[in-house]
Parts: structure tokens; C-alpha cells; sequence
């Protein structure tokens, strides 16, 4: 037994025991489905949140808790890339872009959907690695009218690629860390604080963005080679 799992009190983690892996996968499964279906999600850390949440279960020692979590959070993060398909597909993107803004700008919006119109199905694939195009990239496929089962296919094989490798290696990168419990420990309260900060953070800056006025000045320009 390592010193972290059998004196976690004595290195300021106890409350994770306490907390226990439930907590993880109900704040990852919240969190990957917002930032793939809805908007709000362009302001969330998704990427250090899955590299967190291995990072935590591997001082619980979760093993199958890692592995598991990195499949329901695959499924829902395609699940939340189909929501954002189909609101794309329903109300365009033209809402999306705010006049004045820094972040919901519709020069963004216009890269997002030049970078698709490039590189069509592999642009969904890529987009899983590209955090503000992940969360735009199903509303300007929807809108497009991409083939759904095309779009699904893309956005089914990004997640394999995204999902597990940021969960598994934050649980095994956590792991090689045994023989040196105060590191690992450090790891487990960068890996949190970096997600609540930046959780907050985006919050606040979404909600900056949001009180901005819809920048509809242009009309959504079709995406044919989607």
C-alpha cells in the first residue's frame, strides 16, 4: 500500500476519500456533456478536466473506475456532440456570435467553419483536440446539414482518440508517481485547483460574453464540403 492511500489525512487529501470516485464521474459526465452540446462548454476545461479525473482516481487507486469512466464519458461526449448537431440543424448558428465580444466572435465562428469546410469528416475527427472548435464544430456541422450518420461517425472516432488517452494517462502518469507521495500528491492539488479555477473563470467570461448583442449581421454561408 502506498503512503497516499494509507495516510491520505496526513497529505491533505483525505477529502478525496471522502468525496470518493462517485464525485468524479458525476462532475466529468456533467462537464464533457455541456462542453460537446452546448455553448457554455466553449468556457469550460475539458481537456484538464479529464487529465484531472485520472489524476484523482489514480489516488484512490480506481483502476476499473478509470477505465469505465473513460467509456461513459466517450459515450456521453458523443451523445452531447449529437444534441449540438441537432440544435445546429434546428436554429443555425447565427445566434451564436456577439458584437463586441472576445470569445463568441464571429471571426471565431468564421474559423471554426472555414477549418470544417477544409478538412470536412476529418475536421470532426480533429476538432475533439481543438477546444474552442469542439464545441463549435456540431452546430456548424448541423447547420451545414452534414449527413448525420457521417457526422456521427467522425464524432464517435474523435471521441476514442480524446477521450481515454486524457483519463488513462493522467490515472497511469499519476501512477508512475508511487515512490514519490508528496509529488503525487502536489499532481492531485495542481490537477484540481487548475479545473476550479478554470471552470470559474470561464463561467464568469461566458457570462460577459452572453449579456453581449447577437452580432447577425451576416447570414450563415452553407458549408458544402462538410
Amino acid at each position: 500500500m502506498s503512503v497516499v492511500s494509507a495516510a491520505p489525512e496526513a497529505l491533505g487529501t483525505g477529502w478525496l476519500n471522502a468525496a470518493g470516485p462517485l464525485l468524479v464521474w458525476v462532475i466529468v459526465l456533467s462537464f464533457v456533456f455541456i462542453e460537446c452540446a452546448l455553448i457554455v462548454g466553449l468556457f469550460l476545461p475539458g481537456d484538464s478536466l479529464l487529465f484531472a479525473a485520472g489524476v484523482v482516481l489514480a489516488s484512490h487507486g480506481a483502476h476499473f473506475n478509470a477505465w469505465l469512466l473513460s467509456l461513459a464519458a466517450l459515450l456521453v461526449a458523443v451523445i452531447g456532440n449529437q444534441v449540438g448537431y441537432y440544435i445546429g440543424r434546428q436554429t443555425g448558428t447565427h445566434i451564436v456570435a456577439r458584437r463586441g465580444g472576445k470569445v463568441l466572435t464571429r471571426e471565431h465562428l468564421e474559423r471554426a467553419r472555414n477549418f470544417l469546410d477544409r478538412r470536412g469528416f476529418f475536421a470532426i475527427v480533429a476538432a475533439r483536440w481543438i477546444p474552442w472548435v469542439r464545441t463549435l464544430a456540431p452546430l456548424i456541422a448541423g447547420a451545414a446539414r452534414m449527413d448525420p450518420r457521417r457526422f456521427l461517425l467522425a464524432t464517435t472516432l474523435g471521441g476514442v482518440l480524446w477521450v481515454p488517452s486524457l483519463v488513462l494517462l493522467g490515472y497511469y502518469g499519476a501512477g508512475l508517481l508511487d515512490a514519490f507521495p508528496w509529488v503525487k500528491t502536489l499532481t492531485v492539488w495542481l490537477s484540481v485547483a487548475f479545473f476550479v479555477a478554470g471552470t470559474v473563470f470561464g463561467i464568469v467570461r461566458y457570462v460577459r460574453e452572453i449579456r453581449r448583442p447577437i452580432d447577425d449581421e451576416e447570414s450563415d454561408p452553407e458549408l458544402n464540403a462538410v
